[in-house]
């Protein structure tokens, strides 16, 4: 299964714009398909809280990229859920990836 495919799966469905903006990441960023389902989204949410970091103050687009960053980030819990014993090592991974976004 693709990772636009799971993505489409989800319930309960997020607005179309929300999922619009994560498909078009996804579909860059075709080497995401070769990693754990939880790294991609979690490099998703990267490169969207980056776009953020880096825009306007007032660029509506950013809002988009903010939600859609935070999106990603709970869908990479969920896909990770699927192996719990990795959840505290990928919470670890996520922080520290966050946090350095501030940098």
């Amino acid at each position: 299964m693709t990772l636009q495919v799971w993505l489409d799966a989800r319930q309960p469905v997020a607005p179309d714009a929300l999922r619009g903006r994560i498909a078009e990441l996804v579909s860059e960023h075709p080497e995401w398909e070769a990693m754990p389902r939880a790294h991609a989204l979690l490099l998703a949410s990267e490169r969207l809280m980056k776009d953020v970091l880096a825009a306007a103050p007032k660029d509506r687009q950013a809002a988009l990229d903010l939600l859609a960053g935070d999106a990603c980030v709970t869908y990479a819990f969920e896909a990770a859920a699927d192996e719990p014993d990795e959840l505290g090592a990928l919470a670890d991974q996520a922080m520290q990836r966050i946090a350095r976004l501030a940098d």
